[in-house]
């Protein structure tokens, strides 16, 4: 395994007091958020006392609803909510509220499933997920410790190819921190992910962050895979101490989503908006980025304004 040179989070990281606005930077056009955390309030404080120990202090602590209203009263058009079931046994009541959440705010949220691999009726659980009307399937492997290759994903993956549901992992091999249960080097990476499109071509993947810490591998990636898609959550807002050489203007512009990581974030909630605003980066490669990709990737539609 080659050296690692990014250990991120061996310690906390601080809070940014960086001022906040009061709605999306005018210059922009419609904004879709493809990453916004969403759990239940016991297991939204369990999480947050975490990243206060092991990564870094989280500075919007509300409850969903709340968290929800509080990116559309700001201009945000339409939020894709996450969440991941941490132990076995536990998605099917994740997937119970997180369908609850999307029928209080019909057309302006999108709900994605949870399941943990391995677990008995893994297929089963999403299969009720989908047809409770959620759109996807959320993972996180450094937090639920699986390979990406191993078998206990092949029903997953079979599962969301066959229904045409979106997939979303945290695949990139950081932050890794010394708190997780496995090594994310040891099952995460570009080149799993790689054999993952191959195996299930018709299977619509996305990896946040920009698949940090393999930037300009993932960047490649994109330019191949017809099934890949990456998000921008955290990447481009100069906080993590991760080198990023990778220009969005350079990037393949159909393949690239905009997300926040809201509300488990350390400074401002439209501190990655600002940075996007300011990238010059073209017309078309800001719709493409900020709404137009995860409307195609998540199946949703928006009105082309910036305000519904």
């Amino acid at each position: 395994m080659p050296e690692r040179k990014n250990a991120i989070l061996d310690n906390p990281l601080p809070a940014l007091n960086d001022r906040e606005g009061g709605s999306i930077p005018e210059s922009l056009p419609p904004v879709i958020d493809a990453h916004v955390h969403v759990f239940p309030q016991g297991v939204f404080s369990a999480l947050w006392k975490w990243f206060d120990t092991h990564a870094w202090p989280v500075r919007y602590r509300m409850n969903a609803r709340d968290l929800i209203g509080f990116l559309l009263e700001r201009g945000i058009s339409h939020v894709i909510a996450l969440q991941y079931a941490h132990k076995p046994g536990i998605a099917e009541g994740l997937n119970r509220f997180m369908a609850d959440l999307c029928m209080a705010y019909p057309g302006r949220l999108t709900g994605l499933a949870a399941v943990f691999p391995g677990e008995t009726d893994a297929a089963g659980i999403l299969e009720r997920a989908f047809e409770a009307g959620l759109a996807g399937v959320k993972l996180h492997a450094h937090v639920q410790c699986f390979d990406l290759n191993s078998e206990c994903m092949d029903e997953i993956y079979t599962t969301c190819s066959t229904a045409r549901k979106p997939l979303v992992i945290h695949a990139g091999r950081e932050p890794k921190s010394p708190a997780y249960a496995c090594d994310p080097y040891d099952i995460c990476g570009v080149d799993k992910v790689s054999r993952v499109l191959y195996l299930y071509p018709e299977l619509k993947l996305c990896v946040p962050h920009l698949g940090a810490d393999e930037f300009e591998q993932y960047a490649r990636l994109i330019e191949s895979a017809g099934n890949l898609w990456l998000d921008t959550a955290m990447a481009v807002t100069d906080y993590l101490p991760l080198e990023n050489s990778i220009a969005l203007s350079k990037m393949r512009a159909d393949r690239v989503m905009y997300g926040s990581d809201f509300p488990n974030i350390p400074y401002a909630w439209d501190r990655e908006l600002k940075e996007l605003a300011a990238y010059g980066l073209s017309d078309f490669r800001l719709e493409r980025i900020l709404w137009k990709n995860a409307c195609e990737f998540f199946g949703i539609q928006i009105n082309d304004k910036r305000k519904q």
